[in-house]
């Protein structure tokens, strides 16, 4: 394992910033990750995994630790389940296909979701009616101070709406090292209650799907409304969908009556971010090299050199004209550096 100083970080993180490292260390195993942290205690950390949910907006001074662990085995089984145990550095998407290959349901929804197995449960990721909470039973983390090994189960993980314990309480403290999922191995609980899902399965004729026919859906849609973070610098969704009290909700829907909602409790709606910054005007807007996508107004994009500074500035450029036009406030779901 070699330290490098001032290190790249261009390839590391999807929006693909230029930023330097002070310093730069991959590990590949857990006695690698122990001996970095144990070799290096006066040094400011950084911890990266697939660089997908993150702005760089300057130079980190600080000891990256890029965690690249890896394998995925299975911990136990019946009839009717199986425990998949996969290491932190697994591409999602990659782990996602393999368990659709075994014939295991639960993750199929979530497929082409940019970043590594490790930084799931962080921001509790979710698409089209799933979360990761949903299949999660536990992960493995290294505490950044001792360096021992503790496991979260999920309810001490603290899910929610694209927060955990990870993200709030324990922040900076723990590295995950691997995550637990349990998965159906029959009678998959097929979910195809989004309407996207549903058009792209019945434009193919499909009416019993199977695990692949889903993923393969939300592929395609995925990649008809995303670019590719190889192709276009960019972290996905850049913004939460804000959650409103139903209260305060209905006095913003009585001036704009053609907001759209979605019912997620009984006192509280989502609000689409995509529908309020497009309506806005901003999608398919560029600002030097940073911009909207001309197809996803949630996403954030980098056309080629824009600084993580530049990017930043569109984001709040967003956030205050939607505050200024609807009164609703939208969170940054990227983690911005």
């Amino acid at each position: 394992m070699e330290i490098k100083t001032n290190f790249s970080l261009k390839k590391y993180n999807t929006f693909g910033i230029e930023a330097k490292a002070k310093q730069f260390a991959a590990v590949h195993s857990i006695a690698e990750l122990k001996t970095v942290l144990e070799e290096n205690k006066s040094e400011n950390k950084f911890i990266l995994g697939g660089g997908s949910n993150m702005l760089l907006t300057k130079d980190v001074d600080a000891l990256v630790i890029h965690i690249d662990l890896k394998g995925k085995r299975i911990t136990a089984e019946n009839e009717d389940y199986v425990w998949v145990e996969s290491q932190a550095g697994e591409n999602w998407h990659e782990f996602v296909l393999w368990t659709i290959d075994q014939d295991f349901g639960g993750l199929e929804n979530m497929s082409l979701i940019p970043g590594n197995v490790g930084t799931t449960p962080v921001q509790n990721i979710g698409a089209y009616g799933t979360e990761i909470k949903d299949t999660f039973i536990s992960c493995e983390a290294l505490t950044t101070i001792n360096q021992e090994l503790k496991t979260f189960t999920k309810q001490e993980c603290h899910f929610g709406y694209r927060e955990s314990i990870f993200k709030n309480e324990v922040k900076d403290q723990y590295i995950i090292t691997s995550v637990v999922f349990k998965l159906t191995k029959r009678n998959h609980n097929i979910n195809t209650s989004y309407g996207d899902i549903t058009n792209e399965l019945a434009k193919n004729n499909i009416t019993n799907p199977s695990l692949k026919d889903v993923s393969n859906a939300v592929i395609t849609i995925r990649q008809s409304k995303l670019p590719d973070p190889k192709e276009l610098g960019n972290s996905g969704s850049f913004f939460k969908n804000p959650i409103l009290l139903k209260t305060d909700f209905e006095k913003i829907h009585h001036q704009f009556p053609e907001m759209k909602y979605y019912d997620v409790s009984e006192t509280e709606v989502k609000v689409p971010a995509g529908w309020l910054i497009e309506e806005a005007g901003f999608k398919g807007k560029r600002f030097g090299d940073a911009g909207i996508h001309k197809k996803q107004a949630l996403v954030l994009v980098n056309y080629g050199n824009a600084t993580g500074q530049e990017i930043l500035n569109v984001s709040k450029n967003i956030q205050e004209t939607i505050f200024k036009i609807f009164g609703i406030h939208i969170e940054a779901e990227v983690n911005v550096i």
